[in-house]
């Protein structure tokens, strides 16, 4: 799950990091009393959409009076933002964030990533902030720190002064260095974050300067908001795609693509290993559906329903290997969602594992017009057949 730069701010602010005096607004007059409010001459608008790249698309603005705010807030407001990471279309702002303009003397990154390989918390920091980590490391990968976590012992003050020396915050610039590395860590690992980003993290004003947060972003793991309330709390649906938000309803695990193929499978390793197999056959899926363990009728209905509501799915994929999952129910569930539905696209069906002759034996006693296969690669072939005939 993701939330808004404010409100990751406001969740660093819990932890004693220093973020700008700002506030949220939903139209032009409203950013004007916000602007009033927070005092200065000078501010920073920017579009509160779930994806980065937002300077580069005109979703960042620094005004210098009241007038000039409201009309970059009327500009961003209601329109539809396209970035790197939103795709053609674009995302909707609804609302912006306003901030005072901090006097930067220098932009650095900070990032904390759960490393799969270690499977542990890494550190990831460089001089090099304000813009994308991914060109970073391929232009100048040297300027690049890694420091691995210890889960046992947590972040400590060594890891920190070594990387805070690499990327350039020495002397007097330590101290705070430290606190808010350490104070970052702690945030990320309370709230059962899998990623923790600020960039740019930036040293502010004269002199020695203070260290600020002028941008962040979080990502959290959704199998653990059931104990993080005041996370949940921050989730906004409009920034997801409504079948994505009506499947985690349903139990379902479900993101939308680009094809014509809907695929509905359980679990992930499978439903990665059919999109694979269906481009290797030249397909497109048009989704990823995990139906998980378990899998009732309903279930199996409630997917297929969602899988349906993308107009441009020709035909759908079900490809079972039944574990804790029975076959029979898959069939059943099946016929239940043909009938009720009234699917019109072909269902091209593969079936293994437990109950795996029953389910069979259900689907061909049903009537109904059901492609069966043997294997995935079976599967995947008259998927994509059946998509382009």
């Amino acid at each position: 799950m993701n939330i808004h730069e404010y409100q990751a701010k406001e969740l660093l602010k819990t932890y004693g990091v220093s973020v700008p005096v700002g506030g949220v607004a939903y139209s032009d007059q409203q950013a004007a009393r916000v602007a009033e409010d927070i005092g200065g001459h000078r501010w920073v608008v920017k579009a509160q959409i779930h994806a980065g790249g937002r300077g580069k698309a005109g979703g960042v603005k620094v005004v210098n009076s009241i007038d000039d705010l409201k009309k970059a807030v009327d500009a961003m407001i209601g329109t539809r933002l396209v970035t790197h990471q939103t795709g053609p279309d674009g995302s909707l702002v609804q609302r912006v964030w306003i901030e005072q303009a901090s006097a930067i003397q220098k932009e650095f990154y900070l990032g904390f990533v759960i490393d799969r390989g270690t499977q542990r918390i890494t550190l990831i920091a460089s001089s090099e902030g304000g813009m994308d980590i991914e060109e970073v490391a391929r232009e100048q990968p040297e300027k690049i720190i890694h420091e691995v976590i210890d889960p046992a012992i947590g972040l400590l003050d060594f890891q920190c002064r070594k990387v805070a020396t690499a990327i350039g915050l020495k002397g007097k610039r330590m101290p705070q260095a430290v606190k808010l590395m350490k104070a970052i860590y702690r945030c990320m690992r309370d709230r059962d974050a899998l990623q923790a980003e600020i960039n740019p993290l930036a040293l502010v004003g004269d002199g020695d300067g203070q260290l600020m947060v002028l941008d962040a972003k979080f990502n959290f793991d959704d199998n653990a908001l059931y104990r993080q309330k005041a996370v949940t709390e921050m989730r906004d649906l409009a920034e997801e795609d409504p079948k994505e938000v009506e499947a985690s309803g349903h139990g379902l695990n479900y993101i939308a693509l680009d094809g014509n193929i809907g695929c509905i499978v359980n679990g992930a390793g499978l439903a990665m290993a059919s999109l694979d197999a269906i481009t290797l056959h030249g397909g497109r899926p048009a989704n990823f559906l995990d139906v998980g363990g378990g899998a009732s009728p309903e279930k199996v209905t409630n997917a297929c329903r969602i899988v349906l509501e993308d107009p441009n799915v020709r035909c759908i994929l079900v490809n079972i290997f039944a574990g804790i999952n029975r076959c029979d129910w898959i069939a059943t569930g099946l016929i239940q969602a043909c009938n009720s539905l009234k699917i019109q696209v072909p269902l091209i069906v593969r079936l293994a594992g437990t109950n795996v002759e029953e389910g069979r034996k259900i689907l061909a006693e049903s009537g109904l017009s059901f492609i069966t296969a043997e294997n995935l690669d079976d599967a995947a072939a008259k998927a994509v057949a059946t998509a382009q005939g």
